[in-house]
């Protein structure tokens, strides 16, 4: 099933991230950083596909040497909080082949980037299957420049309209647009979709698919992220008060205090825990909605019975009204025989659905290890 993700952040020096350490990575090459007079040499790293700069044409050709343009670009910024760079990153759909997949990324990034004037550094990323990553865990990188490229380089004022919402919401929609185009032409029945679980399922529910919007009735996982991964393996989050904000001013007799924070109180645990507790939830939701179904079929099939049985054996009346009552018959047979077909659809998707929560849960318990333990236990309750 293919997925979607597209999210943007912009690469900040006051972070202590480098940008050119950061291409050198997503590349898998060797890369001297002058601003650091260091090398970051990736070179051995697996699971780079393909990479490559993409700019604007007429631009200058050293834009399109990767090591002198991050290098250059860590050169124009002289700020200790300035913005480097901005990084996208977006999933890619498994069900095409290598190819194709760059033929997608090329395609997108050369409309909505580099036709606006910035370079693009690609980055393709296939999952390295023997260190554990998903098999289906296709993705790309893309570093943008923040300043116009030209004949004679980078301009030396940024682009802001670039950090607009509106520019990273029709990005958003745009890639979506990609995908189902690729996924159509490669005769895939599988699409995406960029918008929320809750306006999806507003928009379904306005169009009378009520089956589609039952489906979406889920809470999103929370990103868990490289850094809160390695948190909780290194040192457990604990909740506990903290002192924050300034000092209030109170009356004389009073010491001066900070306001405290009770985190115990709100805190739902580490990221990944919240995640697991969402799919446990989502799991949950759908086993209601699924028996609510099975009940409803079970109703539907005696009203098929009593309906069959009236069309085969009408009452005893006048030849018109038996012929009524046939027909009556007929057609509600007809009706439940439909609300049958859709309800065991439903059905079987909503089992589908919990079993790939439950699944999912698992996945974050093992990744998790041994301190997750009383978590996976707890049983996810499924009505009789």
């Amino acid at each position: 099933m293919a997925s979607y993700h597209l999210s943007a952040q912009p690469v900040k020096r006051s972070e202590g991230r480098s940008v050119v350490a950061m291409a050198a990575y997503r590349a898998g090459e060797r890369l001297k950083d002058e601003r650091h007079t260091t090398v970051a040499d990736y070179s051995k790293r697996r699971g780079v596909v393909h990479a490559e700069i993409v700019a604007p044409e007429g631009c200058a050709s050293w834009l399109l040497d990767r090591e002198t343009l991050w290098n250059r670009v860590e050169a124009m910024e002289v700020r200790r909080d300035a913005q480097l760079a901005r990084e996208i990153n977006m999933a890619l759909p498994h069900e095409l082949s290598d190819e194709e997949r760059l033929a997608l990324v090329r395609a997108f990034v050369r409309e909505q980037f580099v036709g606006l004037g910035m370079v693009a550094d690609i980055a393709i990323h296939a999952p390295v299957v023997e260190k554990g990553d998903d098999p289906r865990n296709h993705h790309a990188h893309v570093l943008l420049t923040l300043r116009q490229a030209g004949a004679g380089g980078l301009r030396r004022v940024k682009t802001r309209e670039w950090n607009s919402d509106a520019m990273l919401i029709a990005w958003r929609s745009a890639w979506a647009a990609h995908q189902n185009r690729a996924l159509e032409s490669g005769g895939h029945r599988d699409r995406v979709d960029h918008r929320s679980f809750t306006a999806r399922r507003q928009d379904a529910a306005s169009q009378g698919n009520a089956r589609e919007a039952v489906l979406l009735s889920r809470v999103p996982e929370i990103h868990v992220g490289p850094k809160a991964r390695k948190a909780w393996k290194e040192r457990p989050p604990k909740s506990v008060a903290r002192k924050a904000g300034p000092p209030r001013k109170r009356e004389p007799k009073f010491p001066v205090e900070r306001r405290e924070v009770r985190y115990p109180e709100f805190d739902r645990g580490s990221r990944a825990q919240w995640t697991m507790q969402r799919l446990a939830r989502n799991a949950r939701t759908y086993a209601v909605v699924a028996a609510k179904a099975e009940k409803q079929m079970a109703r539907l099939r005696q009203r098929q019975v009593y309906y069959a049985k009236a069309v085969q054996t009408p009452k005893a009346e006048a030849a018109q009204q038996r012929a009524a009552s046939r027909a009556h018959a007929q057609k509600r047979l007809a009706e439940i025989a439909y609300w049958l077909s859709e309800l065991d659809l439903l059905f079987f998707a909503l089992l589908r659905l919990r079993e790939s929560q439950l699944v999912r849960r698992t996945v974050w318990a093992n990744r998790l290890g041994s301190r997750t333990r009383g978590i996976t236990r707890s049983r996810v309750w499924m009505p009789e």
